[in-house]
């Protein structure tokens, strides 16, 4: 599996806007905000695993009431100042900051995998949408070949009536035809303007700013070689079921934290300071003070609070369980409904193409007999509907194939480069030689 899976199909406009995806579209650059996120989490809770302290500075003027001396008239002023530091330390003893840092750097892991589930969202829905743009386009010029090709039938057929040849119903009748294939040309116009909106909307850009890449069916080859992986390595590369056991490990760590915070908890505190009658004697001997504690608190009775948080994180534990095998039942039923696929696209292919061929065999041939004379128009409008709808057919089932082999790269994983020596994963998806990895024939 290449990191570059998408050059297999051989398009240079496809690579070209696939590097314009990932480097502008917005989910892939949410989805790398909240690594960092995750990581500043982890980073931060590693901050309990040291003693906290804090600097306090308290200057007071203070007038004191002349009730309190024997002249009444007297009243005593003085000023303190008081500079002290607040030290506090929570040792782990039973290892609750431990297994919350390996939560969070569980979530971290998780939030990677979901960078890379998105990566290969992106570039599987970048391939997929330029293959079904090159379906429509198949489509609208096949549509419009059979049009031409009806103008051409009513044109003799007016010829033939002007002649005395044939009937006037047999004009009308070849009008109606012509009308009803012209009728379906529009919506798969339309069709094509809202697949030019997803793919700049993929692309990151403003629909105002649609992307310059253009695709046909013609530009867009199949794979030479599809790559195989066991079930095993499977469930090493799909990131989903990364993620999903990511989430499972930050689960297992919560259940640590909620069983240490039911046992006794211990704190050492510190507060060294100085206090003077001004600032210019504060630390001069004499003015010093401490204060050293330490306390142990255990919790008696909470109305089973505690208890229940455990519990509720053993159950999520079970959910978290849970939801990783579903992530890996659903990776290996992809799979299979890809292989399934591609299985019967190809004799769909070859059918689809036979049937086009022999369809404009036969109406070529009709053509003829109908500028004779020898045939009506039932046996023409019959072969004119067979031809438009064995050509649709045809591209369908070509773009077919071509999507089910991008979703056989997608429902294996892709393959994220997981050795890259720089910070910045693009360098590394975008460094690698296109076509330098070969993949293995299935």
């Amino acid at each position: 599996m290449p990191t570059r899976w998408w050059t297999a199909f051989r398009s240079k406009p496809l690579n070209d806007l696939i590097r314009l995806s990932i480097d502008h579209n917005p989910t892939l650059q949410s989805a790398e905000a909240a690594i960092r996120v995750a990581n500043y989490n982890a980073l931060a809770q590693r901050g309990f695993f040291f003693p906290q302290a804090s600097a306090n500075y308290t200057p007071s003027q203070q007038l004191q009431s002349n009730n309190t001396t024997s002249d009444p008239a007297t009243q005593t002023q003085m000023s303190l100042h008081t500079a002290q530091l607040n030290i506090s330390f929570v040792p782990d003893v039973w290892g609750a900051n431990i297994r919350a840092v390996e939560s969070l750097d569980a979530l971290t892991e998780q939030a990677q995998f979901q960078l890379e589930a998105a990566h290969l969202a992106l570039t599987a829905n970048v391939v997929t949408a330029a293959i079904q743009e090159g379906s429509l386009r198949g489509q609208i010029d096949g549509t419009e070949r059979v049009i031409k090709a009806e103008r051409e039938i009513l044109d003799l057929l007016r010829k033939q009536l002007s002649a005395g040849y044939v009937a006037e119903t047999d004009v009308l009748a070849q009008e109606t035809a012509l009308a009803q294939i012209e009728q379906t040309l529009p919506p798969l116009k339309k069709q094509l303007a809202v697949q030019r909106d997803l793919l700049t909307a993929l692309a990151g850009q403003f629909s105002a700013d649609e992307v310059w890449q253009t695709f046909d069916l013609k530009q867009i080859a199949l794979p030479r070689n599809l790559p195989v992986s066991l079930p095993s390595t499977l469930v090493r590369n799909r990131p989903d079921i990364r993620a999903a056991e990511a989430f499972m490990h930050s689960a297992s760590a919560q259940i640590g934290v909620a069983i240490a915070v039911r046992l006794p908890n211990l704190t050492i505190t510190a507060n060294p300071g100085s206090a003077a009658f001004s600032v210019a004697e504060l630390f001069t001997p004499g003015t010093y003070f401490y204060t050293v504690a330490a306390s142990a608190t255990q919790p008696i009775f909470d109305g089973f609070m505690l208890y229940h948080k455990q519990k509720a994180a053993e159950a999520a534990l079970d959910q978290a369980d849970t939801l990783y095998r579903q992530a890996v039942i659903t990776a290996l039923q992809n799979v299979a409904d890809a292989l399934r696929s591609l299985q019967q696209d190809t004799p769909a292919l070859q059918a689809a193409t036979k049937s086009e061929l022999a369809a404009k065999k036969s109406l070529d041939l009709i053509k003829q007999q109908l500028a004779r004379g020898l045939v009506n128009q039932a046996v023409l409008l019959t072969a004119q509907q067979a031809y438009f709808n064995t050509v649709i057919a045809r591209v369908q089932a070509e773009a077919t194939r071509l999507s089910d082999v991008a979703a056989l790269f997608m429902a294996l994983g892709g393959a994220w480069p997981t050795n890259c020596p720089t910070s910045d994963w693009r360098a590394c998806v975008f460094d690698e030689a296109e076509g330098s990895k070969d993949t293995t024939k299935s």
